[in-house]
C-alpha cells in the first residue's frame, strides 16, 4: 500500500428532495498518514458522518475524489473496519459468535480467525465474557464486542462514528483509555468522529474541526501530547487546555461567520 492512508480532495456532497436541495459538505480537502489518530469535530448536522461514509465508499461525493492508499473509491469497501454509535449485536449470539460475524461474511478461514478473536478478546478486557448474550453486557462491554468485530480482518482503516456517545462518563472514559491503548497495539489508522473536543483532543494526534452546514474544514490542528496518555495527568496538561480551548474558539469564529 502507498499513499496516504485517507485522501479527500476537494469533495461536496449535495442531496436531492422534493422540497430543497442540501449541500451537506462543500469543497473539503483533508489527508490522513498512515497509522494515524484523526479525530473528527464540529456542530451537529455539519457533515462528520458522512465524511466517514465517504472514506468507506458507501456514499459518493458529488464532486472532487476519495482515495484509501492512493487507490480511488469507487464502492464499498470490504477491508475497512466501522464502529457505530450503537454496538449493534445479534441477541441471540454470544460475545464471541458477534466478533466472529465478521469472518463468515468475509469467509476468513475459521482457524485464523478464532485465533484473532481470541487476541481481541484478550486485547480489550473481554476475556471470562466470551460466552456472555449481549444483554448480559453492559454497554461498554458491548461496545468493547463491537470493536473487536471491526478490527477481526485487521483492517487498515478503523472508521468510529461516535463509539461512545451513548455511554456514562466514567465508562466512556475508561473506552477512550482502551481505545488510546488498543490503537497503539494495532497500529491500525482511526478516524473518529466526535461531538466531545475533551474526547478527540485526548485520543488523536491530530482533531480537523468542520464548520456548520455546508461542511467544509474549518481548521486542523495537531495535538502536542506524549504518546503514551493516561486520562487524569493528560487532561492536566497545559497542551489539552490549549488544544480544547483552541477548538472551541475556532469552532465559535467559524459558526460566528456564517
Amino acid at each position: 500500500m502507498a499513499g496516504y492512508a485517507v485522501e479527500i480532495e476537494d469533495v461536496s456532497v449535495r442531496f436531492r428532495s422534493k422540497k430543497r436541495d442540501v449541500t451537506a459538505l462543500a469543497d473539503v480537502t483533508m489527508r490522513v498518514e498512515p497509522g494515524e489518530f484523526v479525530s473528527i469535530v464540529g456542530p451537529s448536522g455539519c457533515g462528520k458522518s458522512t465524511l466517514l461514509k465517504l472514506s468507506s465508499g458507501l456514499l459518493k461525493p458529488s464532486t472532487g475524489d476519495v482515495r484509501l492508499f492512493g487507490e480511488r473509491v469507487d464502492g464499498p469497501r470490504k477491508d475497512i473496519g466501522y464502529v457505530f454509535q450503537k454496538a449493534a449485536l445479534l441477541e441471540w449470539r454470544s460475545a464471541r459468535k458477534n466478533i466472529l460475524l465478521q469472518a463468515e461474511m468475509r469467509n476468513m478461514p475459521s482457524k485464523e480467525a478464532a485465533a484473532r478473536a481470541d487476541e481481541l478478546i484478550e486485547m480489550t478486557g473481554l476475556s471470562g465474557f466470551e460466552d456472555a448474550l449481549p444483554h448480559e453486557l453492559s454497554g461498554g462491554m458491548q461496545q468493547r464486542v463491537a470493536l473487536c468485530r471491526a478490527l477481526l480482518h485487521r483492517p487498515p482503516v478503523l472508521l468510529m462514528d461516535e463509539p461512545f456517545g451513548a455511554l456514562d462518563a466514567l465508562t466512556r472514559e475508561q473506552m477512550n483509555v482502551e481505545l488510546r491503548r488498543i490503537w497503539q497495539e494495532t497500529g491500525t489508522t482511526v478516524l473518529l468522529v466526535t461531538h466531545s473536543i475533551a474526547e478527540a483532543v485526548y485520543l488523536a494526534d491530530q482533531v480537523v474541526m468542520i464548520s456548520a452546514r455546508p461542511g467544509t474544514v474549518a481548521g486542523v490542528i495537531d495535538v502536542n501530547l506524549p504518546v503514551e496518555r493516561d486520562y487524569g495527568p493528560t487532561m492536566a496538561e497545559p497542551e489539552f487546555a490549549k488544544a480544547t480551548r483552541h477548538i472551541r474558539e475556532h469552532l465559535g469564529a467559524a459558526a460566528a461567520s456564517e
